[in-house]
């Protein structure tokens, strides 16, 4: 089984930034939880506060799959619908 490690970068929009950064802290304790999670870090960009990233590393793409229909994540995108300027992600393989 590979290891799926994900980072995903959200931008709040300027005048939603402390919402977006709020809830986005709100994702963490219980994804830690999840089964399969192996860690899950949320950064924010240093010259640009409206920039959070997430470095995610999970035991399958399966089990990060299930954590992305979790009710946390609806939640999460429920209370920032519209606070988001634009959100990426990508699904990669670490090489050693």
């Amino acid at each position: 089984m590979t290891k799926l490690t994900i980072v995903a970068h959200i931008n709040a929009k300027p005048e939603r930034i402390e919402l977006v950064k709020s809830e986005l802290h709100n994702l963490i304790e219980a994804t830690r939880a999840e089964e399969g999670c192996i860690d899950y870090d949320l950064h924010q960009d240093n010259e640009n506060p409206a920039h959070f990233m997430f470095y995610e590393n999970w035991k399958s793409r399966e089990l990060w799959l299930a954590h992305m229909e979790n009710q946390h994540i609806a939640d999460y995108k429920a209370a920032t619908e519209g606070a988001v300027e634009n959100f990426s992600l990508y699904e990669m393989t670490h090489i050693e």
